[in-house]
């Protein structure tokens, strides 16, 4: 199924509670007991089963992304127990009582998005959510969800649960940013007392000393020197944003291995990771260029291509003529990271290395929310 939802029901008012969920639920697939069956169901691509819901639930979570389950929430969990494989892969589960009063949330809360599921659902129903994970109640940080909206990447998970507790606890945690979007606190009320965020990883280690923090939320680009990594990540999570842009020009036909051998070698030199590249930029004219397409496929990441006149309104300290003589435009790789990324300067101007020229950029962050104001050490 290419829907993301399931629904179960496997009584009269739960089969009526879920048919009329599944009207309004967009990317919802409807499963109940043939003995409900009420002769619609093909048109609406409802499936019918018979005996125990039991027998097809492994089959769902390996299907879908969220579950909605009209049954008692007892039954669910005993169901539910043998299949469970792990937080960062089990679908979110949503249960809702026979009546449809109350919507739970009972599994995946954060990662499946059981959490955010178990509101839609409610607010369709008309039903009471429910929901006890701990950072949503108390309105905070919900550490394995931090920056998701932006698509930051976690590097580990290791130390996610002791941090998660230092924040719903209320202990000093240190927010480092070094980079990455700022407006991620979305509550209306300023950042509380407890949390301290700071421009670098140097001046988390300095305010250590007359603040002494037990947690970090490190959000970071650059690779940590192996002093900041012991004092921050014991007990840290560290979070890459997407905000790596490189330039690319090459030869046509260039292979795959020798884009990737300059990427990694740069990147190195920058000593920036490269789980924060957000995507490669190029003229239109490699817009098909094997090696890159495949680079891209291969990491997830973007390709923005731009024509020569649009990368000539790029000023360029040293325009090429030899570069446009063959492409229209006076760079490739400088400009095309410059627009891409929306940057005012290079990181990396530009370097030739055999078939490839690269060049990078780093998306500017945007200006950090009022609300926390409270909160901010200035830098």
């Amino acid at each position: 199924m290419s829907n993301p939802y399931a629904i179960v029901a496997i009584t009269k008012h739960g089969v009526e509670a879920a048919r009329k969920l599944q009207e309004k639920l967009p990317g919802s697939d409807l499963y109940y007991m043939k003995k409900f069956e009420q002769g619609d169901e093909g048109e609406r691509g409802i499936q019918l089963f018979e005996g125990s819901v039991r027998l097809i639930l492994p089959d769902l979570f390996q299907r879908y992304t969220g579950i909605i389950q009209f049954i008692s929430l007892g039954a669910v969990v005993r169901m539910i127990a043998p299949i469970l494989q792990d937080k960062k892969t089990d679908p979110g589960v949503v249960v809702v009582d026979d009546r449809a009063q109350f919507a739970i949330s009972v599994l995946s809360g954060h990662l499946g998005g059981a959490n955010e599921l178990t509101r839609i659902v409610a607010d369709l129903l008309g039903a009471t959510p429910v929901v006890t994970t701990a950072s949503d109640v108390q309105k905070t940080i919900p550490v394995d969800l931090f920056g998701r909206q932006f698509g930051w990447q976690i590097e580990s998970f290791e130390r996610a649960t002791p941090v998660s507790a230092a924040v719903v606890n209320e202990e000093p945690v240190v927010i480092v940013q070094e980079s990455g979007e700022e407006n991620w606190w979305s509550f209306d009320k300023p950042l509380p007392d407890h949390f301290r965020v700071v421009g670098s990883a140097d001046e988390a280690l300095e305010l250590r000393t007359e603040w002494p923090w037990n947690a970090a939320l490190v959000v970071t680009h650059r690779l940590l020197s192996t002093e900041q990594e012991l004092a921050l990540l014991a007990n840290g999570v560290l979070y890459r944003p997407k905000n790596i842009v490189l330039g690319i020009g090459c030869n046509r036909g260039t292979s795959l291995e020798e884009i990737e051998s300059v990427i990694t070698d740069t990147l190195q030199e920058l000593n920036f990771s490269p789980k924060s590249v957000r995507n490669i930029a190029s003229i239109d004219l490699k817009k098909d260029e094997q090696g890159l397409l495949d680079l891209c496929a291969k990491y997830g990441w973007g390709f923005d291509t731009y024509t020569p006149a649009e990368l000539n309104e790029v000023p360029l300290a040293n325009p090429s003529d030899t570069v446009f003589k063959f492409t229209g435009a006076y760079g490739v790789s400088e400009p095309a990271a410059r627009l891409s990324s929306g940057a005012s300067e290079w990181v990396l101007e530009k370097r030739k290395s055999g078939n490839v020229t690269i060049s990078v950029a780093i998306v500017p962050s945007s200006p950090i929310t009022s609300q926390l104001a409270g909160g901010v050490a200035t830098s």
